[in-house]
C-alpha cells in the first residue's frame, strides 16, 4: 500500500483549518500566512505574499506536491521592500486580481500554485466528512420552509453571480437579510436586531438561515461553513432552522451542531 502525496495545509484564521487536520488521513505540513493564525494548531511554516516566491521553492524542497486551502484570510497590507525579484513579477497579475474581487484573487492564487507544479485539491478531496449529504439533519422541514429555502436559494445565487455573499434570511417569502463583506455572524445579528414590524408574524413560519456556495465557484477554495456558533446565532435571531447547498458546505463539528439544534428547537437541512 503506498501513501499519497505529500499534502500542505495553507491556513487562514479561524476553526478550520485545525477541523481539516483532524479529518484529514495523513497529516500535512501545515503553512501560514503570516498575521492570520488558525486557532488550536500549530503551525509549521509562515510566510508573507512579497515572498510568494520563496515559499514556493521551499514546499517543494519539502516535498510537498499537493495544498489545500482553509481558513479566513483578508486581503493582507504588502510591504514593497520585502519582495524578491521573481515574486515582484507576480505581483501586477495579483493586485489586478484583488481589484476584481475576491472571486478573481481566488483564482489566481490556485493558478500561481499550480503553475508552481502544486496540485490544488479541495476539502471534499481530503476530507469529505465535514461535507454533509442531502438529508434533514435535525427536526422536521414544513412546506413553508421549502418554500422559503428556495426563495433564499434563489437570492443566494444572485448575490453569488456578482461575488457578493453566499447567505440569506428568508422568512415567509420575505428576505429579512443578505450576506455580505462583513459574514454571517453580522447577517444574523442584524436580522436578531429588526424590529417586531419588520418581519411577518412567526406563528406563520419563523423562517430560516441558508447557505451555498457561489454559481461556477471553484469548490477546491473558499466553500461556505458553518459551525455550532452558527446555529446558535440563528436561533437569536427568532430563525426556525438552518437550510444548506448539500455536498457543497463544510459543517465544523457536525454533531454538536445537531445537538445544539435539537435542544433549540432549530430543524437543520441539508438540501439537494
Amino acid at each position: 500500500m503506498t501513501s499519497g502525496p505529500k499534502t500542505a495545509l495553507i491556513a487562514g484564521s479561524g476553526a478550520l483549518p485545525a477541523a481539516l487536520v483532524g479529518a484529514m488521513a495523513t497529516p500535512p505540513l501545515v503553512a501560514a500566512l503570516n498575521g492570520f493564525v488558525p486557532d488550536g494548531l500549530a503551525v509549521d511554516i509562515t510566510f508573507r505574499v512579497e515572498r510568494l516566491a520563496p515559499f514556493l521553492r521551499h514546499l517543494g524542497d519539502h516535498g510537498v506536491e499537493r495544498v489545500v486551502f482553509a481558513g479566513a484570510v483578508q486581503r493582507p497590507s504588502l510591504d514593497p521592500a520585502l519582495l524578491d525579484p521573481q515574486t515582484a513579477t507576480m505581483l501586477p497579475r495579483l493586485m489586478q486580481a484583488m481589484a476584481d474581487g475576491d472571486d478573481a484573487t481566488l483564482r489566481v492564487v490556485l493558478e500561481l500554485f499550480e503553475e508552481a507544479g502544486f496540485a490544488v485539491a479541495g476539502v471534499e478531496d481530503v476530507a469529505p466528512r465535514l461535507l454533509p449529504g442531502p438529508g434533514v439533519l435535525v427536526g422536521a422541514v414544513t412546506s413553508r420552509d421549502e418554500a422559503d429555502a428556495a426563495r433564499a436559494a434563489a437570492i443566494v445565487a444572485a448575490l453569488g453571480a456578482v461575488d457578493v455573499g453566499q447567505g440569506a434570511v428568508v422568512a415567509q417569502g420575505l428576505c429579512l437579510g443578505v450576506e455580505a463583506l462583513p459574514g454571517t455572524d453580522a447577517l444574523l445579528a442584524g436580522v436578531a436586531g429588526l424590529k417586531p414590524g419588520l418581519r411577518p408574524d412567526p406563528a406563520r413560519g419563523r423562517g430560516l438561515f441558508y447557505k451555498a456556495s457561489k454559481p461556477g465557484q471553484d469548490r477546491r477554495i473558499d466553500l461556505p461553513t458553518l459551525g455550532p456558533a452558527t446555529v446558535q446565532a440563528a436561533a437569536d435571531a427568532g430563525l426556525g432552522g438552518i437550510a444548506f447547498q448539500a455536498g457543497e458546505v463544510i459543517c465544523l463539528n457536525l454533531a454538536e451542531m445537531q445537538r445544539l439544534a435539537g435542544a433549540l428547537g432549530l430543524f437543520l437541512w441539508a438540501r439537494e
